[in-house]
């Protein structure tokens, strides 16, 4: 669906039909620790070019809404976790290292031989 600010994302939820104004992240009503989540926060979500970059089934996004520096602004934290291999991901864009290292190289892709 696409968010206020114009781009698509899964976890964004939102309904208008007859009379109802309903606009959710559903991400970020997953997490306990999180503020509470603003339509406003859609522009600078970085969730939507993380699953744009890796589209992996396995990968599971948890966004966290908090303060930013003395209390002003707000910061979108992402944080990453691999269901197959049970393990925290560094990079969400790039995405878990051992399931990359299960797939093909791009010299297999090729047809060269790996070192």
């Amino acid at each position: 669906m696409l968010t206020p600010a114009g781009t698509e994302c899964p976890h964004y939820y939102e309904d208008f039909f007859r009379g109802r104004a309903t606009q959710e992240c559903r991400l970020v009503r997953a997490s306990s620790a999180s503020l509470s989540w603003r339509p406003g926060d859609c522009a600078k979500c970085p969730v939507p070019g993380i699953l744009r970059a890796n589209g992996s089934p396995d990968m599971v996004l948890t966004l966290t809404v908090k303060k930013g520096f003395l209390g002003f602004g707000r910061q979108l934290e992402v944080s990453a976790y691999c269901q197959r291999h049970k393990t925290d991901i560094e990079e969400p864009p790039v995405g878990c290292s051992r399931c990359n290292a299960e797939r093909p190289g791009i010299a297999a892709l090729l047809g060269e031989r790996e070192p």
